[in-house]
């Protein structure tokens, strides 16, 4: 392809050399660097890719994006240069030139906010794909095309990683792509020249402010506002106390969801939520509630905690302006569950499973507290920490579990190199600021086995710290390990009779 044609999106200028010159592939890696390519040097917080034009001219680089003029200095005639104001933005553009510009090949979903991103692009990729569409997903737990999952270092990756997963998933035959768009990942350019057709905002609270993330709780909100000047459509949770500040300089169409009040600066909101109420019935826990507005009708969810309710709206009404029948979005809202994420497994009628990602206090207050509400006989939690981690996390968790859980059995995460009795002393400061009762069980599968053979009528046992993940990395090697698996491998064993179950 031609440097020209890769260029053709953004402002530039060049320096020396031609805009004809071809370009193999686009490069911010050095170490990637070869013949025939072009190298966009790129200012991080760490790194300056200038330092690394040397590197670019020795491995043969037909072309290099500069953000100083000076830096041209250094750099043959032959090779062709060109100045711009961001090389971040830059990146973006000609990455999504150079894989044809796959993001206008899909139905583009973005979703912002603090809270919810993960859980709602599955709520939303599991309606769409059980009403027969095939969808793509990108977020914090990496991407999925299909079957095929893609491990990813960032909630938003970077635009040239975000582009070649586009491209992916066009190939694949995905009609929609669902994504979470971090503050980073639109501060740092990462989706510069896509028009998303749905934005989506959830709500905002103060996190990921600090040095190397956003200077004040403003620029944060500012950055998550960036969404709605690049979608076609902003969806905005109306019960949010930042929701018109996110919609300053908004340049989209605008629709309201709210549980709270059904009018918006006096204009109906498109989607309102009523008669809401917690669905606890025979070890299943969910919400049911009542919708009017776009679409008329009760629903049903299997996700328990009231958040679950505005994270099904934003199901509804992304799958309702897509097109998708009413009767498809219910019946799929109904079935849906999102991996490790306040996932319910169906073990018994008498006592409540729940896998959850939770690892640190905020995450886990918000767990606990949700199932609290649906009044448990008890709730017993099985966890451990994270080694070569803060030890700060692991007292925070155990002063909140302490707190809010009947009955802790501390075990084994991911220890990494760290031994698990040293890592469950730590939890247990925090567990005796609380006076939380414990009990300590190194294995993991028997931790949870203890629980499910000693669990009485109404009990809520909860499993955290591993969530979607599916191992334990301990003394530098990971280890495969399911949950799910072990969870059903102690029922086989309870049956065959190799458990006893505590009367």
């Amino acid at each position: 392809m031609k440097l020209s044609e890769l260029c053709s999106e953004f402002k530039y200028e060049c320096l020396s050399g031609s805009m004809d010159v071809d370009v193999r592939d686009v490069i911010y890696d050095s170490r990637k660097i070869t013949e025939g390519t072009v190298f966009v040097c790129m200012v991080g917080a760490v790194t300056d890719g200038h330092k690394y034009i040397p590197d670019a001219v020795k491995k043969g680089a037909s072309a290099i994006v500069v953000e100083r003029a000076d830096e041209a200095q250094q750099i043959p005639d032959q090779i062709t240069v060109i100045q711009v104001e961001s090389a971040r933005r830059a990146l973006a553009y000609m990455s999504a030139a150079l894989f044809g510009h796959p993001d206008r090949k899909l139905v583009t979903i973005g979703i912002t906010g603090t809270k919810g991103k993960t859980t709602t692009t599955y709520m939303i990729k599991s309606v769409l794909e059980m009403a027969g569409k095939k969808v793509g997903l990108i977020g914090t737990i990496g991407a999925m095309i299909g079957d095929e999952h893609i491990p990813s270092k960032n909630t938003t990756p970077e635009s040239y990683e975000l582009h070649r997963m586009f491209a992916a998933m066009v190939e694949a035959g995905c009609e929609y792509v669902v994504m979470e768009v971090s503050s980073q990942g639109l501060k740092l350019d990462r989706t510069a020249g896509i028009l998303f057709d749905y934005g989506v905002f959830t709500n905002l609270s103060p996190d990921h402010i600090g040095p190397a993330e956003h200077e004040s709780f403003e620029e944060y909100l500012y950055c998550k506002s960036l969404l709605f000047r690049q979608c076609r459509v902003g969806i905005v949770n109306a019960d949010d106390p930042h929701w018109e500040e996110i919609l300053k300089g908004h340049t989209c169409q605008v629709r309201t969801f709210s549980a709270e009040g059904n009018d918006v600066k006096d204009q109906v909101v498109d989607l309102f939520a009523s008669d809401i109420g917690y669905i606890n019935e025979g070890g299943r826990l969910g919400m049911h509630f009542t919708v009017s507005g776009c679409m008329d009708c009760k629903v049903k969810v299997h996700i328990p905690g009231r958040f679950s309710v505005y994270n099904a709206m934003v199901t509804m009404l992304v799958c309702n302006l897509v097109g998708i029948p009413d009767r498809a979005v219910l019946d799929g809202l109904e079935k849906v569950q999102v991996k490790g994420r306040v996932e319910i497994l169906p073990v018994s009628k008498d006592y409540s499973m729940i896998i959850d990602y939770a690892h640190n206090e905020v995450s886990t207050r918000s767990v606990l507290t949700t199932l609290l509400e649906y009044h448990p006989k008890r709730l017993i939690c099985v966890y451990g920490g994270g080694g070569n981690r803060s030890k700060l996390r692991r007292y925070d968790m155990g002063e909140v579990t302490g707190e809010l859980a009947d009955l802790c059995v501390l075990t084994c995460d991911n220890p990494r190199d760290e031994e698990i009795r040293d890592i469950n002393a730590d939890i247990k400061v925090g567990l005796a600021k609380s006076n939380g009762k414990y009990i300590e069980i190194d294995d993991r599968k028997e931790a949870i086995a203890y629980c499910m053979t000693h669990a009485k009528p109404g009990d809520m046992i909860v499993l955290l710290g591993k969530g979607h993940e599916d191992y334990q990395e301990i003394k530098g090697v990971k280890y495969h390990f399911d949950e799910r698996e072990a969870v059903a491998e102690i029922l086989d064993e309870i049956k065959s009779g190799e458990r006893t179950v505590e009367a």
